[in-house]
């Protein structure tokens, strides 16, 4: 309980640091990148809740975010609603297809790399579909009209859109809180650590891991309505491209799977190396995926709790010191 309120209290806390700084600068550089660290952050987030907390790995959670920004844009664009109307159902579609597909994976058992690499065939599914259908745009895309306004989630700086996206990441804060300290989240974990433990105690396996993906594609889906709102167009690339996807998955485990914290670590850490990169490479066509794999690999070897897992990585091998230092004494 303890533990709990102190995780809390930081969250409130990070709220309130992170709304503080609209209100004391007018920089774009620093808006702009408080914007999109919070916005990677979110992506993260939404992989960590089942990849993290549910250990089902996704190479295609881009087919969330695509089918929210689809949503967001379509239905302002030939349903006539306002963008915060559309956003209800961008949420609520992409948990949908999460239910959808994880229905049918989880149903026959999928799971580890085979459920990885049926998550980025979905990807690539839409990713034709949206090519082929009139009501995306095809290959055009769509683009929303420039109407600066707040029912049309639209703002004439970027502060607007730091508090809507922070909404989000609080949101997701405080489900990963509830993941830490609930039964289905304790469910869930028992679930990924093994699941036929978990059935043998009455835990339904398939109803949890439903839910942990619902979560997750509903987070994701607001990513990608919210990524829309700001850039105000999204093609087929864009939304369902493997991209999204990597970036989501490695800053969940370059900043700690399953932690609270560690998405948000790790988003920020790539954030600014990803500013490092482009300052001194400029616009190098891949650089960034060579960046994140180069981080990966670092993080897998040597830090394999990510950077939010540093502490307890720390404090595992003092006591492994101090044990061999107990035997060589006795």
């Amino acid at each position: 309980m303890r533990s709990g309120m102190k995780d809390l209290t930081g969250i409130v806390l990070f709220v309130a640091l992170v709304a503080s700084i609209p209100l004391v600068t007018d920089s774009g550089v620093i808006l702009n990148f408080v914007m999109m660290a919070l916005y990677a952050a979110l992506l993260a987030q939404a992989w960590n809740i089942l990849g993290g907390f549910g250990g089902q790995f996704s190479f295609g959670h881009a087919l969330f975010f695509g089918t929210g920004a689809y949503i967001q844009a379509i239905a302002q664009l030939q349903g006539g609603l306002n963008a915060w109307m559309a956003l209800g159902l961008a949420v609520a579609g992409s948990a949908g297809v999460g239910v959808f597909v994880g229905a049918l994976s989880f149903r026959y058992g999928l799971k580890g790399s085979y459920f990885a690499l049926v998550t980025l065939a979905f990807a690539e599914v839409f990713r034709i579909l949206a090519l082929s259908v009139p009501f995306t745009g095809a290959g055009v895309g769509l683009m929303l009209p420039l109407q600066e306004s707040f029912a049309n989630m639209q703002f004439g700086s970027r502060k607007g859109y730091i508090y809507v996206v922070l909404g989000f990441v609080a949101a997701a804060l405080l489900v990963s809180w509830w993941l830490k300290n609930s039964r289905f989240g304790a469910y869930l974990q028992a679930v990924r650590d093994n699941e036929d433990a978990a059935r043998a105690i009455g835990v339904s396996p398939f109803g949890i891991k439903l839910g942990a993906i619902a979560l997750s594609g509903g987070f994701m889906g607001a990513g990608g309505a919210f990524y829309l709102q700001v850039f105000q167009y999204i093609d087929p690339g864009i939304a369902y491209g493997a991209h999204t996807s990597v970036e989501a998955l490695v800053a969940a485990i370059v900043g700690g799977l399953g932690t609270l914290w560690g998405p948000v670590l790790g988003a920020l850490v790539l954030h600014v190396l990803a500013d490092i990169t482009r300052n001194l490479f400029g616009e190098l066509p891949g650089i960034n995926m060579v960046i994140y794999g180069v981080v990966l690999v670092a993080i897998v070897m040597f830090m394999p709790r990510g950077i939010g897992g540093l502490g307890a990585t720390a404090r595992s091998l003092w006591r492994g010191r101090g044990q061999k230092k107990g035997g060589r004494g006795g």
